[in-house]
């Protein structure tokens, strides 16, 4: 335990605590953008960063429907694959 006689203890112990707050405030935020990708042998749209699917689909242009209006309620951007996995477009609803 520190010694809270110590002139700089309260100045210190502060500093501390706005170098955490600092640090904590820097992480990434979550991001709403919505990714259509291949899913076994179907589409599949999954928020970015999610290792969970936010829904499974038969056809690729359902898949890009329900991802536009995930990504205009939160105004992120819809990230189309093609079947291989690469990027095919990218839409912006900012």
């Amino acid at each position: 335990m520190p010694d809270k006689t110590k002139p700089n203890f309260w100045l210190d112990l502060i500093s501390q605590f706005m170098e955490l707050f600092l640090k904590s405030s820097n992480k990434r935020k979550r991001t709403y953008h919505q990714h259509v990708v291949p899913y076994e042998d179907r589409w599949a749209v999954r928020r970015e960063g999610n290792k969970r699917i936010t829904s499974k689909h038969k056809l690729q242009e359902t898949a890009i429907r329900k991802a536009k209006r995930l990504a205009k309620k939160y105004k992120a951007d819809v990230i189309i694959h093609r079947q291989d996995g690469t990027i095919r477009d990218r839409i912006n609803y900012d």
